[in-house]
């Protein structure tokens, strides 16, 4: 986030897929059970995020926690926010009834721009603010195999804005969804929600899905009593087929269209006629649509590489102001082996957006229109200096308009001295980059009353050649299996922030608003913070009974500012939009054979901005399956604090309260 508060825009820059299926999962779409899964199979699922190449995720030299297929029909979840509340170090907090703020390691908020999301590799932030707006992922749940997050940077194969972590989720295969598939819900907060999808063959070679869903979410309540009408009906479908064009070749083609109606309660300063702080109901208009394709190639000697192009175009109209964005980008990517001992990934990536804002409330844009470049290439090689020691380096170049040519180098080393352990550390360097909000806005912020009676505006103003936010981060972990029944992976750092952007005061001056007068009292975008945080998070499986798994989890951060100018302001987040401590348990048990009953408890401790008080939420969850073609299951979520609130944005979003909920579904296949 470059300013202390933004219009929201779409953040779906496309969703794009390729093939990726779990060894062992059927056609009919059914996980198998988790608790019956061995410690050793979960600790060797193959995971893409950390190298962009298929790796043991227990011998990967980065903090990494996969949520499997299995992970999320248990959990209850019906989107994903709510799935990545299980991975310890992600800070997941509610702001109403469409709009969360996620973050990993701190700096949390709803503009922020330090985590990268992607789906199936492909980048969905939006170059608005270069962050993500999470009621725009609204890829069905039955189609995600895995979501894999990194904590920690991963700038060096991702890019721009994996500064604290990577989320990557990754989509299934149309092959192994052939059937038909009928999913409906209905409850105390999510009224109505159905998706209907049908998959198979298609000629020899290929395979295919369709589907369309919809959901309907029922306003919040705001803290202070009234109706946030912040409801939400959202609309969405789309296709995938996958190729086997050759016993070398695979083409996955998909497209998708979402259309969102929602509603938000904003504060702000209306700035078109005579200077005024209002509060009221605003809309939020989204349509989007995208198509994608992704050709993967074996070549004779074992090397594969791969090309993929997407293009996406959106229409958002949120606070008063309409975004159109499209986008255009092509990536090439080539795995090698260089000998016996070195294992190579590289490539190479382009983008070009087309951008153009109409005025806010609040906001205008200069200019108002732009067209932006990217350009970029990464190398990164594994070397393997012994049996059980393996090198990683690696880095990723690349050029963007707003803080031209930056890299991001990084090292791993990792020790597996045996089958049960490893040992790894790690340095990265990884930049967040500016936004075109950073480089364009102009935005009223606040009024001011004055002692004349008068009074003035605090106007926020953006600056086009900033630097790029960066990170130096430290960090190692060890991952042990204690016999048949126990498993625990711990990660420690230390990372060290500059270049933070901030709003730094600037001489007040006389201007005037709809022919009156007024005293405006600037804020101008910079880079002169820095900061500095240390923590860690540990995680675990307990298989207490052939029926029964406890997975605990804990995380500890903390921020430490060490360089704000006088009178300015970090804006980018400060340590009190992130908990120093956050904890949770999972117990997963089977009842009998085909009725399931799984609890997730998590205590987040209390925010110093907002202030927001420590919480506990309880989710709970039972299930029953008949075979293999219907499910049925009831969820119940509880928040356990005085306002239950999880995150008040004081600028444009007003404190809301998050209900007790229940939630009915029934999935049928056939």
């Amino acid at each position: 986030m470059a300013l202390l508060t933004k219009p929201k825009a779409l953040t779906k820059a496309g969703f794009c897929t390729l093939i990726a299926s779990v060894a062992g999962v059927a056609q009919t779409g059914l996980s198998p059970d988790l608790t019956q899964v061995s410690l050793e199979d979960l600790m060797n699922v193959q995971v893409t995020s950390v190298s962009k190449k298929d790796q043991q995720a227990f011998k990967a030299g980065a903090a990494i926690f996969v949520i499997t297929q299995e992970d999320i029909r248990r959990s209850g979840a019906s989107n994903i926010p709510d799935l990545l509340r299980m991975v310890p170090g992600v800070n997941v907090a509610r702001v109403d009834a469409n709009t969360w703020a996620i973050s990993i390691r701190g700096f949390n908020g709803v503009y922020a721009d330090k985590l990268l999301v992607l789906v199936d590799g492909c980048s969905v932030y939006t170059p608005a603010f270069s962050g993500v707006y999470w009621d725009q992922l609204n890829a069905p749940l039955e189609n995600i195999e895995r979501i894999e997050v990194i904590r920690g940077p991963g700038g060096t194969v991702w890019g721009a804005n994996a500064v604290n972590g990577v989320i990557n989720i990754i989509t299934r295969s149309s092959k192994a969804t052939k059937a038909g598939l009928v999913v409906a819900g209905a409850g105390s907060e999510e009224r109505a929600s159905g998706l209907i999808q049908y998959g198979g063959d298609f000629g020899g070679t290929g395979s295919y899905r369709a589907f369309g869903g919809y959901s309907n979410t029922e306003n919040s309540i705001l803290a202070n009593g009234p109706d946030g009408a912040d409801g939400w009906h959202a609309f969405n479908g789309g296709f995938r087929s996958d190729w086997d064009l050759s016993h070398r070749d695979t083409l996955t083609v998909e497209g998708n269209l979402l259309q969102n109606r929602e509603g938000q309660t904003v504060t702000t300063v209306l700035s078109d006629h005579f200077p005024t702080l209002a509060t009221f109901h605003d809309p939020i208009r989204a349509e989007s649509g995208d198509l994608f394709g992704k050709w993967d190639h074996t070549l004779q000697n074992g090397s594969d590489f791969s090309v993929q192009m997407s293009y996406s175009r959106y229409n958002r109209l949120s606070s008063g102001s309409d975004n159109i964005l499209s986008s255009f980008e092509v990536e090439f990517q080539n795995h090698l082996a260089v000998g016996s001992r070195q294992d190579v990934v590289w490539g190479s990536d382009f983008r070009s957006t087309d951008n153009s804002f109409t005025p806010g409330y609040s906001v205008t844009y200069s200019p108002a229109q732009q067209t932006d470049r990217l350009y970029s290439a990464f190398l990164q090689d594994q070397i393997q200096l012994a049996r059980s020691l393996n090198l990683t380096v690696g880095s990723k170049f690349g050029h963007n308009p707003f803080s031209g040519f930056e890299f991001q180098p990084s090292a791993q080393m990792v020790w597996t001295p045996a089958s049960t352990q490893t040992l790894w550390i790690a340095a990265a360097q990884a930049i967040s980059q500016p936004s075109i909000e950073t480089s364009t806005i102009r935005y009223d912020a606040a009024i001011v009353p004055l002692p004349d009676g008068t009074f003035g505006v605090v106007t926020e103003v953006g600056a086009p050649h900033l630097k790029a936010e960066q990170l130096r981060d430290y960090e190692g972990g060890y991952r042990t299996r204690l016999g048949k029944r126990w498993s625990l992976d711990v990660t420690l750092f230390r990372s060290y922030y500059r270049n933070l952007q901030t709003a730094t005061p600037g001489a007040p001056f006389l201007s005037e608003r709809a022919g009156f007068p007024v005293l405006e009292f600037p804020l101008f975008a910079g880079n002169v913070a820095r900061e500095r945080s240390y923590g860690g998070e540990a995680f675990g499986n307990w298989q207490v009974t052939n029926r029964w798994r406890i997975s605990p989890g804990v995380s500890l951060l903390h921020l430490q500012p060490l360089a704000i100018p006088a009178g300015g302001i970090l804006a980018s987040g400060t340590a009190g939009d992130s908990p120093k401590r956050q904890a949770e348990v999972r117990s997963l048990v089977n009842l009998r054979r085909h009725v399931d009953w799984d609890t997730s408890v998590y205590f987040v401790s209390a925010l110093s901005n907002g202030p927001i008080p420590a919480y506990t939420r309880v989710d709970t969850r039972l299930g029953w399956r008949a075979g293999e073609f219907l499910e049925l299951s009831i969820t119940g979520q509880n928040l356990i604090q005085p306002r239950h609130v999880e995150f008040a944005d004081a600028y444009t979003l007003r404190p809301t309260q998050i209900e007790r909920s229940v939630l009915g579904r029934i999935t049928w296949r056939f």
